[in-house]
């Protein structure tokens, strides 16, 4: 099952794949791919997965999500537990704002800070654009160099 696919999917962490749209917008799903030994087996169902999005993509979440299931089912990826992370745009672009807002204020390459971060500088971009979720382990990396700590605050909503 070789060709191109608009749709690009990977491992996240544990039990859980995440999947970038044609359109930016990031899904995450559970599936316990990363348990298999065989990296031509997870590299297929990450290319099934990228095709049933690319089959599927839609501007109506709801109806993707259901063809998406449906697929899933169908191709024998399993049963789908499937959101999409947009939900969370405002505070993935909140924090890559500030991420960013910081770096300059340390008078910081981009390049440096994912260095010492230990992330791909590409990913770095992506996340001080907000299109990129990440986790809690990269973040309180970015904030030590950063000279700042990661903390709950409550919403000025």
């Amino acid at each position: 099952m070789e060709f191109p696919t608009k749709a690009k999917a990977h491992i996240a962490e544990h039990n859980h794949i995440e999947i970038m749209a044609e359109d930016g917008s990031i899904f995450s799903i559970m599936h316990p791919l990363e348990k298999h030994n065989s990296e031509e087996y997870k590299n297929y169902v990450l290319h099934l997965i990228e095709f049933i999005f690319d089959r599927n993509f839609s501007e109506d979440r709801e109806q993707m999500i259901q063809r998406i299931g449906f697929d899933f089912i169908k191709y024998g990826v399993g049963s789908l537990s499937a959101y999409p992370t947009q939900i969370y745009q405002s505070e993935r672009i909140s924090i890559g704002k500030r991420i960013k807002e910081l770096r300059e204020q340390n008078n910081m390459d981009a390049r440096d800070l994912a260095l010492l971060a230990g992330v791909d500088a590409s990913n770095l971009s992506r996340i001080e654009q907000g299109k990129l979720s990440t986790g809690i382990d990269v973040l309180a990396r970015i904030a030590r160099i950063l000279n700042v700590h990661l903390d709950l605050v409550p919403n000025q909503n």
